[in-house]
Parts: C-alpha cells; sequence; structure tokens
C-alpha cells in the first residue's frame, strides 16, 4: 500500500484520556481487489480501539478506505495494513481490526489484526 494513502487520515483530541473506553466503528461496504484475479473484493471492516491522545475521524477514515477500491491486495495485507496505518496515525492504547470478507467459491475469510501499547495489555476489547 502506498505510504501517500496514509496522509488521508486526520485526527481529533481525545475528550476523555483519562478513561478507557471503548471506540467501535463499522464499515459495511468495504471493498478491494484480489490481486490473483483482478476480481473485486468485498467485506465488512469492525474498528474497535481505546484511544489514547487522538481518536480518528470518520470522514477521512471513509475517504482512506476508498482508496483500495482500486488496490490489489490479499485480505491480509489489507487488513494489517489499515491496522498499522491507523496505529501510526492515533497511537491508541489498544487496537482490533476484524475483516469479515463475503464469501467467494464457496470460502468465506475473516482476519483479525490486533495491536496492544505497552502497558495496556489489561485494557480489554470485546
Amino acid at each position: 500500500m502506498p505510504a501517500d494513502f496514509r496522509s488521508v487520515l486526520e485526527t481529533f483530541d481525545n475528550p476523555y484520556r483519562q478513561r478507557n473506553y471503548i471506540v467501535e466503528t463499522v464499515c459495511p461496504e468495504f471493498t478491494s481487489v484480489c490481486p490473483k484475479t483482478g476480481q473485486p473484493d468485498f467485506g465488512t471492516l469492525t474498528l474497535t480501539y481505546v484511544p489514547d491522545q487522538l481518536c480518528y475521524e470518520l470522514k477521512s477514515l471513509k475517504l482512506y478506505l476508498q482508496q483500495y477500491r482500486n488496490h490489489g491486495a490479499f485480505y491480509e495485507n489489507v487488513t494489517n495494513t489499515i491496522l498499522d496505518d491507523l496505529v501510526a496515525v492515533t497511537k491508541p492504547r489498544r487496537m482490533k481490526l476484524v475483516g469479515d470478507y463475503t464469501q467467494r467459491g464457496g470460502i468465506r475469510t475473516t482476519v483479525v489484526a490486533e495491536y496492544i501499547a505497552p502497558g495496556f495489555e489489561s485494557v480489554a476489547l470485546s
């Protein structure tokens, strides 16, 4: 994934830094392209995180994810790259991304990637 994809992501200050709380964002219309077949892949991304100093702005997240519509990558790469980009921009206490991809050829795939900041192992995500 090109590094400039990340530049679309915007943040804002976490208004409740003193508290551990969970933010969940569901993106039910995620699309990317299979690098082997060139066919579109569809899925639902569920992003769950405990913010530290920053939160991501939703419109910028939407614009960031739309860049994948023409990008060829396997599910594993897409899921982990999105998590890496969001962690780099927001530096959360904890973040998990579940990529639940639509069945194709009788096979359904779910990829789960998680980041835990040092010292925040005890902050649980559902």
